[in-house]
C-alpha cells in the first residue's frame, strides 16, 4: 500500500489477502460498471455538447438544447427519443444510409423526429463534419438516446 509521500506500508498477510480480494472485487465491479455505462451510453453522440436543460412547465418533460458534430467516417447510430427532436443543420454534409443511398443535408435544413420513431443509421461521408443544433422535448429522466424496439 502506498501512503502519503509515496512510502510503502506492508500489512499483515491476512489483511493483505482481504485487501487483495477487496481490490480484485472493486476492479471487477469497475470494469462491469464501465461496460454497462458504455453499452447504455453508446447511442449518445460522443461529440454532443449540451447547452441548456430545463423543465417544461406543467409537465413531466424537459427541454434539452445541444450541438452535435459528427466527423467524416462516423456513423450516427439508429435510435429513438422518448419525446420530440427538432434539429437545424449548422454545417451540412453528405450522409449515407444503411442501404448505400447518399443524401445531402445542407446548412439551414431542418426536420422534426417524432417520439419513439427510429431514425438515423447514417454515415458521414466526405471531408466535412456534420454539425447541427438539436432541441429535444423528452420525458424527464428517460434516456435521451435509446435503442429502437426490436
Amino acid at each position: 500500500m502506498l501512503c502519503q509521500g509515496g512510502e510503502r506500508t506492508l500489512l499483515p498477510s491476512r489483511q493483505n489477502q482481504t485487501h487483495g480480494q477487496d481490490g480484485i472485487f472493486a476492479v471487477i465491479v469497475a470494469i462491469a460498471f464501465a461496460g454497462l455505462t458504455h453499452a447504455q451510453g453508446s447511442l449518445d453522440p460522443k461529440s454532443r455538447q449540451e447547452l441548456k436543460r430545463a423543465d417544461l412547465t406543467g409537465t413531466n418533460m424537459e427541454v434539452i438544447i445541444s450541438v452535435i458534430e459528427n466527423q467524416p467516417g462516423e456513423t450516427i447510430e439508429r435510435h429513438i427519443h422518448h419525446g420530440e427532436e427538432a434539429f437545424y443543420v449548422l454545417q451540412g454534409a453528405t450522409l449515407e444510409t444503411a442501404d448505400g443511398k447518399q443524401i445531402t443535408l445542407p446548412a439551414g435544413a431542418s426536420a422534426i423526429n417524432r417520439r419513439d420513431v427510429p431514425h438515423a443509421g447514417l454515415k458521414v461521408l466526405g471531408n466535412t463534419p456534420f454539425k447541427y443544433l438539436a432541441v429535444h422535448i423528452v420525458d424527464k429522466g428517460a434516456k435521451l438516446y435509446d435503442a429502437p424496439p426490436k
